[in-house]
């Protein structure tokens, strides 16, 4: 029987660092499924970043063991640094990675990589949030992951539904005209690098996974959480400022407030400032004669209070005594979700964290929840449409 001819190319990069235990495993057991199951042509590329242990001795091991795989060495650590270099060097037609515990079925790999090789799509992403991805993992990564993906699609636009699965490819003439563009060398680089495909209207394609988390796993949540954060501030800044040079398509050119948005925002931003600043004064009191959980409750629900109260007089302009009551009790539906927010901000930090450390959590946990209390008050609580109807 004649066996077909493989004639594309995919390179699958596999960025380490001080993996010595997982990677001998994790390779032989990818090359054994690419080479058993896999219809294209396959280049393994171990990208070890600053390893201090055996990594890099066994990663030369299994480029010599194995024709499909090469090792490549880089003296400083970053899994967006080590991306960058191996793709932008890359002759493949496509491009992509997975992290070296394989925690993504793999039987999603010929899905991620079939769109691209087509040219039906220029990116694709596994995603753990679809409704038909099958996923096990721990509370605190759950939340992590749904709160990032919540903040990138609410402040940032974003059309893509899980920015920090480890599972990506592109192609490669695609990736490499906008790695120029990434600034970010470590976890934030797969984000910028999607968003800014997006905003040069590029197509990505998702495809929903099984997904098994590493118990051990090392990296650091907070940190990684907070690098996140500011590699998003930079983008939006960049973005607003033009420096970007990304074209605006005319959609978002023509795009307007929704009606009476432009007379709401200044004064709920307004009285959010003023309710974060005595929220943040009263959980400090607080917190000298009550722990975090119950600081943070009562600071918020009495913060919360003043705030309905506040935003119906002068955000959305309805006067008397007539529904206050039921406004504040639809109003303590966004204080539900305030809590939950800065309980579980206040949930991932190390035990004995300091002060500073909390504010900050919880300032992150508020600023998520304040977007949710004006879509609530202006889509439900005050709702003209509502109000009239009653």
């Amino acid at each position: 029987m004649k066996t077909a001819v493989k004639t594309r190319l995919v390179e699958v990069v596999v960025p380490v660092h001080n993996e010595q235990r997982a990677l001998r495993a994790s390779i032989g057991r990818l090359h054994g499924y690419l080479a058993g199951s896999f219809p294209y042509g396959f280049r393994i590329t171990i990208a070890d970043n600053a390893s201090s242990d055996d990594t890099w001795q066994i990663a030369q091991e299994l480029a010599t063991c194995y024709p499909e795989v090469r090792a490549v060495h880089l003296e400083e650590k970053g899994r967006g640094r080590a991306l960058r270099q191996v793709w932008a060097a890359s002759e493949a037609d496509v491009v992509s990675y997975m992290d070296v515990d394989l925690s993504t079925d793999l039987d999603a790999f010929l899905p991620l990589v079939a769109p691209l090789l087509s040219g039906h799509s220029d990116l694709a992403i596994g995603t753990r949030l679809a409704r038909t991805a099958n996923v096990v993992r721990g509370p605190k990564r759950e939340f992590l992951s749904r709160t990032y993906n919540l903040l990138l699609r609410g402040v940032m636009g974003a059309g893509f539904s899980d920015a920090q699965c480890g599972f990506k490819a592109a192609r490669t003439e695609i990736a490499q005209a906008l790695l120029p563009a990434v600034e970010d060398q470590e976890w934030f680089f797969d984000t910028e690098l999607l968003l800014l495909a997006e905003r040069h209207g590029l197509r990505i394609h998702e495809v929903p996974v099984d997904w098994v988390d590493d118990p051990d796993s090392r990296v650091d949540l907070v940190r990684t959480a907070a690098d996140d954060l500011k590699g998003m501030a930079r983008v939006a800044r960049k973005a607003l400022s033009g420096a970007a040079n990304l074209p605006v398509p005319a959609r978002v050119q023509q795009a307007r407030l929704p009606k009476g948005m432009a007379r709401q925002l200044p004064s709920f931003v307004v009285i959010g400032i003023v309710s974060t600043l005595s929220y943040l004064l009263l959980y400090s009191l607080l917190r000298l004669v009550a722990p975090a959980y119950a600081a943070n409750a009562v600071a918020l629900f009495v913060t919360a209070v003043a705030n309905t109260a506040a935003n119906r007089r002068f955000t959305f302009g309805v006067k008397g005594s007539a529904g206050a009551i039921r406004h504040q009790v639809e109003g303590l539906i966004a204080f539900l979700v305030g809590l939950a927010l800065t309980t579980g901000g206040l949930a991932l930090l190390p035990s004995g964290a300091p002060h500073w450390v909390e504010l900050v959590a919880v300032i992150v946990a508020n600023g998520l929840a304040t977007l949710v209390r004006f879509l609530l008050l202006r889509v439900w609580v005050f709702n003209p449409d509502r109000r009239s109807a009653r």
